[in-house]
C-alpha cells in the first residue's frame, strides 16, 4: 500500500501552532509597498488564521486528517 503524501504547496504555506490553530502569512507584502500605506502594510505583517469554512480542507491538504 502506497504511502499517502502531503501536499507540498500547503506544507510550505501554512503552520500548526501548538493549540491546534492553522496559520498563514498575508499576500500582498512582497513588492510595490511605497504605494501601500503604512497601517496596510503593518497589518500584513500579522499572522493570519484559517477560517472555520476552509479548515478541513487545508487539514485534508496537509494529512492531519
Amino acid at each position: 500500500m502506497p504511502k499517502v503524501k502531503t501536499n507540498c504547496s500547503a506544507k510550505k504555506r501554512f503552520k500548526v501552532t501548538g493549540t491546534g490553530e492553522i496559520t498563514f502569512q498575508h499576500a500582498y507584502k512582497r513588492h510595490i509597498l511605497t504605494k501601500k500605506s503604512t497601517k496596510r502594510k503593518r497589518n500584513l505583517r500579522k499572522v493570519g488564521k484559517v477560517g472555520s469554512a476552509n479548515r478541513d480542507y487545508v487539514m485534508r491538504l496537509l494529512r492531519l486528517k
